[in-house]
């Protein structure tokens, strides 16, 4: 009886392993070449900032706009932006590191404080001074961060939904606790993954395309970004959020989707009472719209956005 059920328990044990095996296998990366290939083609470039190559687009002319993606996103996710302002103002937009073809940070480093630096430095290498500066979620975070070091090379503040507040990460010290088990992330992914994490942060998951899920799921798969991913979530500490936002001394749009569930509605108010230094505070709260609002609703924020830096230009 024990013999028949230990032949049992090692058939089963075997059994488990091929199928790990085999979800390794169906789910392996895809050579950063090959993806590099497909999404990095004009008007795409790349710049070395401190060991990492960078990978940003830089497209029309007049006042500078700089925009810094989401978690788990990458550059191509303002393309709607970019096109509705590229006629009027100068638009960049760059890959974080653990994201689309920017990718590995051979430093091994994605803390919070690795990202600004980073982005500093990417901004010093073009040359960049006076510009508007945009992000959503995690891109957010960081552009309030740089807008309180360099409050002179900031002109205004776009923020959609930063995640400053979430509570799961808010006014944290250490890094939140990621269980081993999501180890298993970088290795077996299915597509589903991101459908799943896009579809959540819809206000109306009706909205989401394939060409999007398709486009994230794109990058997730290139070459280290799981794993990079993965080592982002563990290193990352918010610090005083508060203070930070307390300090920001430019002009902030505050943009919210009001059925956000990551980082609820009322947490738009808080974050606009917060905003004490700032000379102007304009919140726009959009109905029926999540989390991920740049991509549920490209037009209407491209709008409020073009709208919001026309007015602030001499004459707008």
């Amino acid at each position: 009886m024990v013999t028949r059920l230990m032949k049992t328990l090692a058939a089963l044990v075997a059994l488990a392993c091929l199928l790990l095996l085999a979800g390794v296998l169906a789910y392996r990366d895809t050579p950063a070449a090959q993806v590099d290939a497909r999404w990095g083609t004009a008007p795409s470039r790349f710049l070395q900032v401190d060991g990492v190559r960078v990978h940003y687009r830089d497209e029309g002319e007049g006042p500078v706009i700089v925009l810094l993606h989401a978690n788990y996103a990458s550059l191509l996710m303002w393309e709607p932006w970019a096109a509705a302002l590229k006629d009027r103002f100068r638009v960049i937009r760059l890959d974080m590191t653990a994201h689309g073809l920017t990718g590995v940070d051979p430093s091994g480093d994605y803390s919070l404080e690795r990202t600004v630096v980073l982005f500093t430095r990417f901004v010093d290498a073009l040359g960049l001074q006076g510009f508007s500066l945009g992000g959503t979620s995690l891109g957010g975070t960081v552009a309030m961060h740089y807008a309180v070091r360099h409050p002179g090379r900031v002109r205004q503040l776009i923020l959609v939904s930063p995640g400053s507040l979430e509570k799961d990460v808010r006014g944290r010290r250490t890094p939140r606790e990621v269980p081993r088990a999501a180890d298993l992330f970088a290795h077996v992914t299915p597509r589903f993954f991101a459908w799943g994490l896009l579809r959540a942060g819809y206000g109306d998951p009706g909205r989401l395309t394939d060409a999007v899920v398709d486009e994230w799921y794109a990058m997730w798969m290139r070459e280290g970004n799981r794993p990079a991913m993965l080592a982002r979530l563990r290193q990352y500490v918010s610090g005083d959020v508060e203070s930070t936002i307390g300090a920001v001394q430019v002009p902030v749009l505050l943009i919210w989707g009001e059925k956000n569930t990551r980082v609820p509605v009322e947490l738009a108010y808080e974050f606009r009472d917060l905003l004490v230094a700032s000379p102007a505070v304009t919140l726009e709260v959009l109905p029926g719209v999540g989390h991920m609002a740049v991509q549920e609703a490209p037009q209407q924020t491209a709008r409020l956005v073009r709208d919001y830096l026309v007015a602030a230009q001499p004459g707008g």
